[in-house]
């Protein structure tokens, strides 16, 4: 087993700064070769409090304030624009920041990129429901309706 100190957020493993123990395999071939995780050693523990300390800053403080962007960006059906063919599928698929650059073209709150999850790739044309995780709480669902350009 490896330990490993994680730098971004890992569905099902954990968040920035979390030490976690995967399987050497997994570490080696997914995690650091991605700089999603850093081996772990003495020396990184001053790092383990920086990341930490930058998370609380971006992450939003309170329930309510969470609760209260998860209203706003509910209350939106975001528009993204995408090239497609004449049957209506995609030419690739709508990205995460697509979906956060039109939540803010469409009046919600400015959300990140990483906290977006889609379910399954956007490749054609039509309504998705996404959610978005805005604190460990509090979730919110987006209506994304994909158009042709």
């Amino acid at each position: 087993m490896a330990k490993l100190i994680l730098t971004h957020e890992v569905t099902g493993l954990g968040e920035p700064g979390d030490v976690i123990d995967v399987k050497d395999g997994y570490a080696r071939n997914y995690l650091i070769p991605r700089n999603l995780a850093t081996p772990w050693t003495k020396g990184y523990e001053s790092q383990v409090a920086a990341i930490r300390k930058a998370r609380k800053a971006r992450e939003i403080a309170t329930l309510d304030e969470a609760k209260a962007t998860a209203a706003a960006i509910a209350a939106n059906v975001v528009v993204v624009k995408a090239k497609a063919g004449e049957s209506g599928r995609l030419f690739g698929a709508v990205t995460t920041a697509d979906i956060a650059a039109a939540a803010v073209a469409a009046g919600a709150p400015a959300v990140d990129k990483r906290k977006i999850e889609i379910a399954q790739p956007i490749k054609s044309t039509g309504e998705y429901t996404v959610s978005v995780r805005l604190h460990p709480e509090v979730s919110a669902k987006i209506t994304v309706r994909v158009v042709a350009a």
